[in-house]
């Protein structure tokens, strides 16, 4: 079977099993393969191959490229206090150990850095497990759930700054959080908002014409619903053409994720595996595309309690990228979204984006691991 017709069949395969109510891929290197199946919602109008979908966390990458272009315009550079821009992150205090008391803490050893923002070694993101600094997180609504952004940017920061850091910044691990505050930080360097900055330095560079933090009116019938998986079954969380992504929202969203296309980030994805260049143009350093796709994290920054059981097994971390480090496919990278989305990018310049409208989780493993598997198959 060749691989055409293989990633159709994926696709047709886990809409009808119900894994998914629709899905939309890219596979492949110079000219991929576009397949779309299922419906918009269930019961709904057919998936669109230009349906506008809710990336989540593939934006990490986006927005490491965006942060990796300041530093070779000279405005940032990898290594220094970021308080400068984010006064917010002046004088932290750090916890004992990640389980301790709010009040049980000592001074920061260093400064926040870009690097350490991008490898999510700063000292703020998700806490698995319960203690009170996952209370507080909870409590000051800046944890990680799968809703969108309730409040601007400002304000999410500076709720966030108010808690101690998990860890002395370069010392740990924790995911999600510093991306977002890397938002913030190109959008204060730029003096304007990440959306209005990604939009000229980025996304329209590259042609990316339907990717952006919110759809706009004339393209809004092209955003799918999206869903949560409960005992019960899928249960709609935002109605097709409706819900946060469908219009602009009312606050500064710079700390916010994108909505993207197949073709935009499959185009977004070339570049990476063209070496960082577009159209004859070179958007982001081989060097600086280098650290960014291969692993940044220390040794004994991957704890066990860091993230989810068996992560750092084969897996580092580069910039906004997972890392494949053994296996069959070691150099491979990438990185999945919350509402059931993923890209890699292989070492022979194999590009796959895959994009769902469901949130991510053990129901949506086997699509995953096939989908990743098809290269291996052609």
């Amino acid at each position: 079977m060749r691989m055409t017709s293989a990633l159709q069949d994926l696709l047709d395969r886990h809409v009808a099993s119900g894994t998914v109510p629709g899905a939309v891929a890219s596979l492949g290197a110079a000219e991929p393969e576009i397949a779309a199946a299922g419906a918009m919602s269930v019961g709904g109008a057919p998936m669109d191959a230009d349906a506008i979908m809710r990336v989540m966390s593939m934006t990490k990458a986006v927005t490491a490229v965006a942060a990796l272009r300041l530093v070779e315009a000279g405005r940032l550079t990898l290594d220094e206090p970021v308080q400068r821009w984010l006064p917010e992150l002046a004088d932290r205090r750090v916890l004992s150990h990640p389980t301790a008391d709010l009040a049980d803490t000592s001074p920061a050893v260093r400064a926040i850095t870009l690097r350490h923002l991008l490898t999510c070694t700063s000292g703020y993101g998700m806490v698995l497990t319960d203690s009170p600094l996952q209370r507080a997180m909870a409590d000051t609504e800046v944890e990680v759930g799968p809703e969108p952004v309730r409040f601007g940017a400002d304000e999410w920061l500076a709720r966030l700054a108010a808690l101690p850091l998990a860890f002395q910044p370069g010392e740990g691990w924790r995911y999600h959080h510093s991306f977002a505050i890397v938002g913030i930080l190109i959008a204060r360097v730029a003096g304007r908002p990440l959306p209005d900055h990604l939009a000229d330095d980025l996304l329209k560079p590259l042609g990316l014409h339907d990717t952006g933090f919110w759809v706009p009116a004339g393209s809004v019938a092209r955003l799918p619903a999206s869903y949560r998986r409960t005992d019960s079954g899928l249960v709609e969380v935002e109605p097709a053409a409706g819900g946060f992504y469908a219009s602009q929202p009312p606050f500064d969203i710079s700390h916010g994720e994108l909505v993207s296309t197949v073709r935009d980030y499959s185009r977004f994805a070339r570049m990476l595996a063209d070496g960082g260049r577009f159209e004859g143009q070179q958007l982001v350093s081989e060097e600086h595309l280098r650290l960014m796709t291969s692993d940044q994290v220390p040794a004994a920054a991957k704890t066990p309690d860091s993230f989810f059981p068996g992560f750092w097994d084969g897996t580092g971390w580069g910039f906004g990228v997972g890392v494949d480090t053994a296996g069959r496919r070691a150099g491979r990278y990438g990185w999945s979204g919350g509402q059931g989305t993923n890209f890699f990018v292989d070492p022979d310049s194999t590009v796959g984006v895959l994009l769902t409208q469901v949130e991510v989780g053990g129901w949506m493993q086997g699509l995953l691991e096939e989908f990743h598997a098809l290269p291996d198959a052609a």
